[in-house]
Protein backbone atom coordinates (compact mmCIF):
# COMPACT_ATOMS: atom_id res chain seq x y z
CA UNK A 1 0.00 0.00 0.00
CA UNK A 2 1.27 3.94 -1.02
CA UNK A 3 0.26 7.08 0.56
CA UNK A 4 1.18 9.45 -2.21
CA UNK A 5 1.35 12.73 -1.24
CA UNK A 6 2.14 16.61 -2.38
CA UNK A 7 2.95 18.88 -0.03
CA UNK A 8 2.80 23.15 -0.46
CA UNK A 9 4.72 25.04 2.03
CA UNK A 10 5.48 29.11 3.44
CA UNK A 11 9.02 29.13 2.12
CA UNK A 12 11.18 30.07 3.92
CA UNK A 13 14.61 29.02 6.07
CA UNK A 14 15.19 25.44 5.43
CA UNK A 15 13.55 23.26 8.73
CA UNK A 16 11.50 26.39 9.42
CA UNK A 17 8.81 25.90 6.68
CA UNK A 18 5.22 25.75 7.51
CA UNK A 19 2.08 23.49 5.70
CA UNK A 20 -0.04 25.27 3.67
CA UNK A 21 -2.08 22.43 1.97
CA UNK A 22 -1.67 18.63 1.64
CA UNK A 23 -3.03 15.96 -0.42
CA UNK A 24 -2.61 12.17 0.23
CA UNK A 25 -4.15 9.51 -2.12
CA UNK A 26 -4.15 5.75 -0.67
CA UNK A 27 -2.99 3.98 -3.75
CA UNK A 28 -3.34 0.11 -3.57
CA UNK A 29 -1.06 -0.52 -6.47
CA UNK A 30 -3.99 -0.50 -8.92
CA UNK A 31 -6.90 2.00 -7.93
CA UNK A 32 -6.69 4.85 -4.89
CA UNK A 33 -8.92 3.59 -1.89
CA UNK A 34 -8.70 6.61 0.00
CA UNK A 35 -7.79 10.72 -0.28
CA UNK A 36 -7.25 13.41 2.17
CA UNK A 37 -6.87 16.94 1.33
CA UNK A 38 -6.56 20.16 3.16
CA UNK A 39 -5.57 23.74 3.39
CA UNK A 40 -3.39 24.07 6.89
CA UNK A 41 -3.04 27.10 8.98
CA UNK A 42 0.92 27.27 9.17
CA UNK A 43 0.89 30.02 12.14
CA UNK A 44 3.56 31.95 9.81
CA UNK A 45 3.41 34.30 7.16
CA UNK A 46 3.92 32.67 3.48
CA UNK A 47 6.87 33.96 1.29
CA UNK A 48 6.02 35.96 -1.45
CA UNK A 49 7.49 34.32 -4.09
CA UNK A 50 5.43 30.88 -2.75
CA UNK A 51 2.44 33.22 -2.91
CA UNK A 52 3.08 33.92 -6.76
CA UNK A 53 3.93 30.21 -7.78
CA UNK A 54 0.98 28.22 -5.82
CA UNK A 55 -1.75 31.47 -5.31
CA UNK A 56 -2.39 30.59 -1.70
CA UNK A 57 -2.38 33.61 0.02
CA UNK A 58 -2.37 34.44 4.59
CA UNK A 59 -5.77 35.24 3.80
CA UNK A 60 -6.87 31.64 2.44
CA UNK A 61 -5.49 29.97 5.28
CA UNK A 62 -6.87 32.32 7.64
CA UNK A 63 -9.75 29.77 9.19
CA UNK A 64 -7.96 26.82 7.98
CA UNK A 65 -7.21 23.94 9.87
CA UNK A 66 -3.44 24.23 12.17
CA UNK A 67 -1.43 21.35 11.56
CA UNK A 68 -2.13 19.55 14.84
CA UNK A 69 -6.06 19.39 13.72
CA UNK A 70 -5.14 17.41 11.02
CA UNK A 71 -2.21 15.17 12.12
CA UNK A 72 -4.95 12.34 13.21
CA UNK A 73 -6.37 11.84 9.74
CA UNK A 74 -3.02 11.85 8.01
CA UNK A 75 -1.80 9.05 10.01
CA UNK A 76 -4.48 7.21 9.32
CA UNK A 77 -4.43 7.67 5.84
CA UNK A 78 -0.83 7.03 5.61
CA UNK A 79 -0.90 3.95 8.33
CA UNK A 80 0.79 0.56 6.65
CA UNK A 81 2.56 2.74 3.65
CA UNK A 82 5.06 3.29 1.81
CA UNK A 83 5.01 7.30 0.79
CA UNK A 84 5.29 8.21 -2.66
CA UNK A 85 6.46 11.69 -3.73
CA UNK A 86 7.88 13.81 -6.41
CA UNK A 87 10.94 14.73 -4.42
CA UNK A 88 10.10 12.19 -1.50
CA UNK A 89 13.15 13.71 0.64
CA UNK A 90 11.39 17.11 0.76
CA UNK A 91 8.00 15.81 1.76
CA UNK A 92 8.97 13.25 3.88
CA UNK A 93 11.20 15.89 5.80
CA UNK A 94 8.07 18.49 6.21
CA UNK A 95 6.13 15.98 7.47
CA UNK A 96 8.90 14.20 9.96
CA UNK A 97 9.56 18.32 11.03
CA UNK A 98 5.76 18.64 12.05
CA UNK A 99 5.43 15.76 13.97
CA UNK A 100 8.49 16.14 15.67
CA UNK A 101 6.87 19.71 17.10
CA UNK A 102 4.21 17.81 18.29
CA UNK A 103 6.21 15.17 20.12
CA UNK A 104 5.16 12.59 17.94
CA UNK A 105 7.46 10.13 16.08
CA UNK A 106 6.67 9.62 12.09
CA UNK A 107 8.75 7.71 10.42
CA UNK A 108 8.02 6.04 7.00
CA UNK A 109 9.98 4.04 4.52
CA UNK A 110 9.44 6.29 1.04
CA UNK A 111 9.52 6.14 -2.74
CA UNK A 112 10.74 8.80 -4.58
CA UNK A 113 9.09 9.42 -8.39
CA UNK A 114 11.79 11.25 -9.72
CA UNK A 115 14.89 8.67 -9.09
CA UNK A 116 12.14 6.02 -10.77
CA UNK A 117 11.44 7.87 -13.42
CA UNK A 118 15.56 8.73 -14.22
CA UNK A 119 16.30 4.97 -14.08
CA UNK A 120 12.77 3.85 -15.97
CA UNK A 121 12.74 6.89 -18.43
CA UNK A 122 15.91 7.81 -19.03
CA UNK A 123 16.92 10.72 -21.60
CA UNK A 124 13.80 13.00 -20.54
CA UNK A 125 14.39 16.98 -21.19
CA UNK A 126 13.07 17.67 -17.42
CA UNK A 127 12.23 15.75 -14.25
CA UNK A 128 10.14 18.38 -12.93
CA UNK A 129 6.88 17.67 -12.17
CA UNK A 130 5.12 19.86 -14.79
CA UNK A 131 7.43 19.19 -17.26
CA UNK A 132 7.50 15.13 -16.61
CA UNK A 133 3.86 14.61 -16.75
CA UNK A 134 3.29 16.43 -19.83
CA UNK A 135 6.31 15.01 -22.13
CA UNK A 136 4.20 11.56 -20.72
CA UNK A 137 0.83 12.49 -22.01
CA UNK A 138 -0.53 12.52 -18.38
CA UNK A 139 -3.07 15.45 -17.43
CA UNK A 140 -2.06 18.04 -15.15
CA UNK A 141 -4.75 20.38 -13.15
CA UNK A 142 -4.16 23.06 -10.64
CA UNK A 143 0.34 23.03 -10.89
CA UNK A 144 1.60 24.20 -7.72
CA UNK A 145 -1.41 23.00 -6.00
CA UNK A 146 -1.27 19.78 -3.77
CA UNK A 147 -4.28 18.08 -4.63
CA UNK A 148 -3.46 18.55 -8.61
CA UNK A 149 0.17 17.86 -8.33
CA UNK A 150 -0.41 14.52 -5.58
CA UNK A 151 -3.15 13.23 -8.20
CA UNK A 152 -0.37 13.86 -11.36
CA UNK A 153 1.90 11.96 -9.34
CA UNK A 154 -0.39 8.64 -8.43
CA UNK A 155 -0.79 8.94 -12.46
CA UNK A 156 3.38 9.32 -13.06
CA UNK A 157 3.73 6.27 -10.21
CA UNK A 158 1.38 3.90 -11.86
CA UNK A 159 2.97 4.03 -14.95
CA UNK A 160 6.09 4.00 -13.43
CA UNK A 161 5.14 0.14 -12.13
CA UNK A 162 3.90 -0.56 -15.80
CA UNK A 163 7.23 0.07 -16.91
CA UNK A 164 9.34 -1.78 -14.04
CA UNK A 165 9.53 -5.12 -15.66
CA UNK A 166 12.47 -6.16 -13.49
CA UNK A 167 9.96 -6.10 -10.46
CA UNK A 168 12.37 -3.70 -8.54
CA UNK A 169 9.51 -1.42 -7.55
CA UNK A 170 7.77 -4.58 -5.77
CA UNK A 171 10.17 -6.53 -4.80
CA UNK A 172 11.80 -3.58 -2.61
CA UNK A 173 8.27 -2.76 -1.19
CA UNK A 174 7.93 -6.43 -0.16
CA UNK A 175 11.21 -6.31 1.76
CA UNK A 176 10.16 -2.34 3.68
CA UNK A 177 6.56 -3.23 4.32
CA UNK A 178 6.91 -5.76 7.83
CA UNK A 179 3.32 -6.59 7.42
CA UNK A 180 3.52 -8.28 3.76
CA UNK A 181 5.95 -11.05 5.59
CA UNK A 182 3.67 -12.37 7.72
CA UNK A 183 2.62 -16.12 6.29
CA UNK A 184 -1.00 -15.07 4.53
CA UNK A 185 -3.22 -17.91 4.19
CA UNK A 186 -3.72 -18.80 0.53
CA UNK A 187 -7.45 -17.98 0.84
CA UNK A 188 -6.05 -14.70 2.26
CA UNK A 189 -4.04 -13.96 -1.10
CA UNK A 190 -6.60 -15.16 -3.58
CA UNK A 191 -9.43 -12.88 -1.72
CA UNK A 192 -7.05 -9.70 -2.44
CA UNK A 193 -6.93 -10.75 -6.37
CA UNK A 194 -9.32 -9.19 -8.71
CA UNK A 195 -11.01 -11.86 -11.60
CA UNK A 196 -9.91 -9.31 -14.30
CA UNK A 197 -7.24 -9.72 -17.06
CA UNK A 198 -3.50 -9.11 -16.32
CA UNK A 199 -0.09 -10.72 -15.02
CA UNK A 200 0.37 -12.16 -11.45
CA UNK A 201 3.49 -12.30 -9.69
CA UNK A 202 4.24 -14.95 -6.34
CA UNK A 203 6.85 -13.76 -4.41
CA UNK A 204 8.70 -15.71 -1.32
CA UNK A 205 9.73 -14.89 1.96
CA UNK A 206 12.60 -12.80 0.92
CA UNK A 207 9.91 -10.65 -1.70
CA UNK A 208 11.65 -12.38 -4.73
CA UNK A 209 9.70 -13.68 -7.63
CA UNK A 210 9.32 -17.37 -8.14
CA UNK A 211 6.66 -17.23 -9.99
CA UNK A 212 4.71 -15.63 -12.96
CA UNK A 213 1.41 -16.08 -15.37
CA UNK A 214 -1.25 -14.61 -17.18
CA UNK A 215 -4.89 -14.99 -17.13
CA UNK A 216 -8.18 -13.56 -18.25
CA UNK A 217 -9.23 -14.11 -14.59
CA UNK A 218 -6.61 -13.64 -12.20
CA UNK A 219 -8.43 -14.66 -9.08
CA UNK A 220 -9.56 -17.79 -10.72
CA UNK A 221 -5.98 -19.11 -11.90
CA UNK A 222 -5.05 -18.41 -8.26
CA UNK A 223 -7.65 -21.17 -7.14
CA UNK A 224 -6.20 -23.36 -9.66
CA UNK A 225 -2.59 -22.87 -8.74
CA UNK A 226 -3.49 -23.01 -4.77
CA UNK A 227 -5.88 -26.13 -5.19
CA UNK A 228 -3.70 -28.00 -7.40
CA UNK A 229 -2.53 -31.36 -5.80
CA UNK A 230 0.36 -31.77 -8.84
CA UNK A 231 4.11 -31.61 -7.30
CA UNK A 232 4.46 -28.43 -8.84
CA UNK A 233 1.76 -26.73 -7.16
CA UNK A 234 2.59 -28.22 -3.74
CA UNK A 235 6.26 -26.76 -4.07
CA UNK A 236 4.61 -23.37 -4.72
CA UNK A 237 2.14 -23.56 -2.44
CA UNK A 238 4.83 -24.13 0.02
CA UNK A 239 7.03 -21.06 -0.61
CA UNK A 240 4.65 -18.35 -2.17
CA UNK A 241 4.39 -15.48 0.90
CA UNK A 242 2.61 -12.81 -1.16
CA UNK A 243 0.79 -12.13 -4.63
CA UNK A 244 1.25 -9.11 -6.52
CA UNK A 245 -0.82 -8.42 -9.97
CA UNK A 246 -0.42 -5.96 -12.48
CA UNK A 247 -3.39 -5.41 -14.58
CA UNK A 248 -3.44 -5.18 -18.40
CA UNK A 249 -6.75 -4.73 -19.80
CA UNK A 250 -6.79 -7.18 -22.12
CA UNK A 251 -4.96 -10.05 -23.09
CA UNK A 252 -2.51 -9.61 -25.71
CA UNK A 253 -0.58 -7.15 -23.42
CA UNK A 254 -0.98 -9.96 -20.73
CA UNK A 255 0.75 -12.28 -23.06
CA UNK A 256 3.65 -9.64 -24.18
CA UNK A 257 4.23 -9.17 -20.46
CA UNK A 258 4.60 -12.59 -19.30
CA UNK A 259 6.49 -13.33 -22.05
CA UNK A 260 9.41 -10.64 -21.49
CA UNK A 261 8.99 -10.87 -17.65
CA UNK A 262 10.00 -14.47 -17.50
CA UNK A 263 12.41 -13.94 -19.65
CA UNK A 264 14.10 -11.50 -17.84
CA UNK A 265 13.47 -12.62 -14.55
CA UNK A 266 13.76 -15.97 -14.27
CA UNK A 267 11.86 -17.66 -12.19
CA UNK A 268 12.23 -20.31 -10.67
CA UNK A 269 9.11 -22.37 -11.49
CA UNK A 270 8.55 -20.81 -15.41
CA UNK A 271 11.22 -23.23 -16.84
CA UNK A 272 8.41 -24.64 -19.35
CA UNK A 273 8.02 -20.68 -20.67
CA UNK A 274 11.87 -19.72 -21.40
CA UNK A 275 11.40 -22.15 -24.38
CA UNK A 276 10.13 -20.75 -27.82
CA UNK A 277 6.46 -20.30 -27.92
CA UNK A 278 5.71 -21.77 -31.85
CA UNK A 279 6.88 -25.02 -33.53
CA UNK A 280 5.92 -23.89 -37.05
CA UNK A 281 6.65 -21.35 -39.67
CA UNK A 282 5.41 -20.44 -42.91
CA UNK A 283 7.76 -19.18 -45.34
CA UNK A 284 7.87 -18.64 -48.77
CA UNK A 285 10.15 -19.95 -51.84
CA UNK A 286 10.19 -19.46 -55.89
CA UNK A 287 10.06 -22.81 -57.83
CA UNK A 288 11.44 -23.52 -61.05
CA UNK A 289 8.55 -21.60 -63.41
CA UNK A 290 8.71 -18.53 -60.93
CA UNK A 291 5.62 -18.68 -59.15
CA UNK A 292 6.01 -17.84 -55.24
CA UNK A 293 5.42 -21.10 -53.24
CA UNK A 294 4.31 -21.25 -49.44
CA UNK A 295 5.26 -23.76 -47.24
CA UNK A 296 5.17 -24.59 -44.01
CA UNK A 297 8.65 -25.65 -42.12
CA UNK A 298 9.63 -26.46 -38.58
CA UNK A 299 10.58 -23.04 -36.80
CA UNK A 300 14.47 -22.44 -37.59
CA UNK A 301 15.64 -19.18 -36.23
CA UNK A 302 18.05 -19.09 -39.13
CA UNK A 303 15.54 -18.71 -41.95
CA UNK A 304 13.04 -15.94 -42.91
CA UNK A 305 9.27 -16.20 -41.65
CA UNK A 306 6.29 -14.83 -42.75
CA UNK A 307 4.14 -15.86 -39.49
CA UNK A 308 4.50 -18.40 -37.08
CA UNK A 309 2.39 -21.08 -35.52
CA UNK A 310 2.29 -22.64 -31.88
CA UNK A 311 2.07 -26.33 -33.89
CA UNK A 312 1.79 -28.31 -37.41
CA UNK A 313 -2.21 -28.90 -37.12
CA UNK A 314 -2.62 -24.13 -36.45
CA UNK A 315 -0.35 -24.32 -39.27
CA UNK A 316 -2.29 -26.41 -42.14
CA UNK A 317 -5.45 -24.63 -40.73
CA UNK A 318 -4.24 -21.12 -41.29
CA UNK A 319 -3.10 -22.51 -44.52
CA UNK A 320 -5.90 -23.78 -45.93
CA UNK A 321 -8.19 -20.09 -44.85
CA UNK A 322 -5.14 -18.09 -46.69
CA UNK A 323 -5.34 -20.15 -49.80
CA UNK A 324 -9.20 -19.70 -50.11
CA UNK A 325 -9.03 -16.16 -49.19
CA UNK A 326 -6.63 -15.05 -51.98
CA UNK A 327 -7.52 -17.28 -54.72
CA UNK A 328 -4.61 -19.57 -54.13
CA UNK A 329 -3.25 -22.91 -55.62
CA UNK A 330 -3.20 -25.65 -52.98
CA UNK A 331 -0.24 -27.33 -54.71
CA UNK A 332 1.61 -24.21 -54.65
CA UNK A 333 0.52 -23.77 -51.03
CA UNK A 334 1.31 -27.30 -49.89
CA UNK A 335 -1.81 -28.92 -49.37
CA UNK A 336 -1.92 -30.60 -52.01
CA UNK A 337 0.20 -33.14 -53.33
CA UNK A 338 -1.48 -35.38 -55.98
CA UNK A 339 -1.65 -35.24 -59.71
CA UNK A 340 -0.52 -32.67 -62.05
CA UNK A 341 -3.66 -30.25 -61.56
CA UNK A 342 -5.21 -29.40 -57.44
CA UNK A 343 -7.94 -30.31 -57.00
CA UNK A 344 -9.49 -26.96 -56.76
CA UNK A 345 -8.31 -26.66 -60.21
CA UNK A 346 -10.67 -29.37 -61.48
CA UNK A 347 -14.12 -27.51 -59.60
CA UNK A 348 -12.87 -24.15 -61.40
CA UNK A 349 -11.75 -22.11 -58.07
CA UNK A 350 -7.74 -22.00 -58.94
CA UNK A 351 -6.83 -20.68 -61.97
CA UNK A 352 -4.29 -23.10 -62.98
CA UNK A 353 -0.94 -22.11 -61.47
CA UNK A 354 -0.68 -25.66 -60.88
CA UNK A 355 -0.56 -26.66 -64.35
CA UNK A 356 1.18 -23.51 -65.80
CA UNK A 357 -2.42 -21.82 -66.85
CA UNK A 358 -2.03 -18.74 -65.00
CA UNK A 359 0.20 -16.37 -65.68
CA UNK A 360 3.21 -16.34 -63.55
CA UNK A 361 2.94 -12.45 -62.75
CA UNK A 362 -1.06 -12.54 -62.18
CA UNK A 363 -0.24 -15.15 -59.81
CA UNK A 364 2.69 -13.75 -57.75
CA UNK A 365 0.62 -10.13 -57.31
CA UNK A 366 -1.95 -12.31 -55.44
CA UNK A 367 0.74 -13.42 -53.02
CA UNK A 368 2.84 -10.35 -52.60
CA UNK A 369 -0.44 -9.10 -51.43
CA UNK A 370 -0.63 -11.51 -49.00
CA UNK A 371 2.32 -11.10 -48.05
CA UNK A 372 2.23 -7.28 -47.68
CA UNK A 373 -0.99 -7.29 -45.96
CA UNK A 374 -0.05 -10.59 -43.77
CA UNK A 375 3.19 -10.10 -42.40
CA UNK A 376 4.51 -6.73 -40.35
CA UNK A 377 7.63 -6.75 -41.17
CA UNK A 378 7.90 -3.66 -42.85
CA UNK A 379 5.04 -1.73 -41.52
CA UNK A 380 4.32 0.85 -39.02
CA UNK A 381 1.20 0.68 -36.82
CA UNK A 382 -0.21 1.15 -33.56
CA UNK A 383 -2.75 -1.73 -32.27
CA UNK A 384 -5.35 -0.42 -29.89
CA UNK A 385 -7.71 -2.32 -27.55
CA UNK A 386 -9.19 -2.16 -24.52
CA UNK A 387 -7.34 -0.63 -21.40
CA UNK A 388 -6.79 -1.24 -17.53
CA UNK A 389 -10.16 0.84 -17.26
CA UNK A 390 -13.06 2.35 -18.72
CA UNK A 391 -11.61 5.81 -19.56
CA UNK A 392 -8.33 4.12 -20.78
CA UNK A 393 -7.03 2.47 -24.12
CA UNK A 394 -3.86 0.10 -24.67
CA UNK A 395 -1.64 0.97 -27.35
CA UNK A 396 1.04 -1.85 -28.77
CA UNK A 397 3.60 -0.13 -31.09
CA UNK A 398 5.29 -1.34 -34.21
CA UNK A 399 7.75 0.66 -36.16
CA UNK A 400 9.49 -0.54 -38.99
CA UNK A 401 7.88 -4.09 -38.83
CA UNK A 402 9.88 -4.57 -35.01
CA UNK A 403 8.07 -4.65 -32.22
CA UNK A 404 8.70 -1.54 -29.87
CA UNK A 405 6.81 -2.11 -26.58
CA UNK A 406 2.94 -1.09 -24.97
CA UNK A 407 1.51 0.86 -23.01
CA UNK A 408 -1.96 2.70 -21.73
CA UNK A 409 -3.43 6.52 -22.09
CA UNK A 410 -6.62 8.12 -21.41
CA UNK A 411 -9.20 8.85 -23.92
CA UNK A 412 -8.79 12.61 -23.28
CA UNK A 413 -5.65 12.14 -24.49
CA UNK A 414 -4.39 11.99 -27.98
CA UNK A 415 -1.73 9.88 -29.01
CA UNK A 416 -0.80 11.32 -32.25
CA UNK A 417 1.91 13.15 -30.94
CA UNK A 418 5.26 10.94 -31.72
CA UNK A 419 6.76 12.30 -28.55
CA UNK A 420 4.15 11.58 -26.41
CA UNK A 421 3.82 7.72 -28.02
CA UNK A 422 7.39 7.32 -27.81
CA UNK A 423 7.02 8.12 -23.79
CA UNK A 424 4.28 6.33 -22.84
CA UNK A 425 5.48 3.03 -24.52
CA UNK A 426 7.28 0.83 -22.14
CA UNK A 427 10.26 -0.02 -24.30
CA UNK A 428 10.11 -4.20 -24.88
CA UNK A 429 12.38 -6.74 -26.80
CA UNK A 430 11.87 -7.66 -30.36
CA UNK A 431 12.17 -11.08 -29.72
CA UNK A 432 10.74 -13.53 -32.02
CA UNK A 433 8.86 -14.76 -29.03
CA UNK A 434 6.91 -11.06 -29.42
CA UNK A 435 6.42 -11.25 -32.76
CA UNK A 436 4.66 -14.82 -32.48
CA UNK A 437 2.27 -13.68 -29.56
CA UNK A 438 1.34 -10.75 -31.68
CA UNK A 439 0.74 -12.36 -35.13
CA UNK A 440 -0.77 -15.39 -33.36
CA UNK A 441 -3.29 -12.90 -31.26
CA UNK A 442 -4.12 -11.02 -34.18
CA UNK A 443 -5.59 -14.32 -36.64
CA UNK A 444 -7.46 -15.48 -33.71
CA UNK A 445 -8.85 -12.59 -32.13
CA UNK A 446 -10.09 -8.76 -32.34
CA UNK A 447 -8.86 -5.67 -30.95
CA UNK A 448 -10.69 -2.55 -31.09
CA UNK A 449 -8.69 -1.04 -33.96
CA UNK A 450 -5.11 -1.46 -35.85
CA UNK A 451 -4.05 1.83 -36.94
CA UNK A 452 -1.61 2.45 -39.64
CA UNK A 453 1.26 4.77 -39.10
CA UNK A 454 3.69 6.22 -42.10
CA UNK A 455 7.62 5.85 -40.65
CA UNK A 456 8.03 10.13 -40.59
CA UNK A 457 5.04 10.28 -37.85
CA UNK A 458 6.75 7.82 -35.53
CA UNK A 459 10.88 9.53 -35.79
Amino acid sequence: MYAILDIETTGGKYNEEGITEIAIYRFDGHKVVDQFSSLVNPEKPIQPFVVNLTGINNEMLRHAPKFYEVAKRIIEITDGCIMVAHNALFDNRILTTEFDRLGYQYEKETLCTVELAKKLIPNMPSYSLGKLVRSLGIPLSDRHRAQGDAKATVALFKMLLAKDTSKEIITETLRKDPKRQLTPKLLDIIENTPSETGVYYMHNEEGKVIYIGKSRNIKKRLTQHFTNDNRKSKRIQLEVKSVTFEKTGNELIALLKESEEIKQNKPVYNRGLRQTLFTHQLTSIVDEKGYINLTIEKADGRKKAITTFSNYQQAKTSLFKITEENQLCQKLTGLYDGGKACFNYTIKECYGACVGKEAVEEYNNRVQAFLERYSYENQNMLIIDRGREIEERSVILIENGIYKGYGFYNLNYQINNPEILKSIINPMQNNRDAQHIIQNYLRKNKVLKTVNLSADAIK
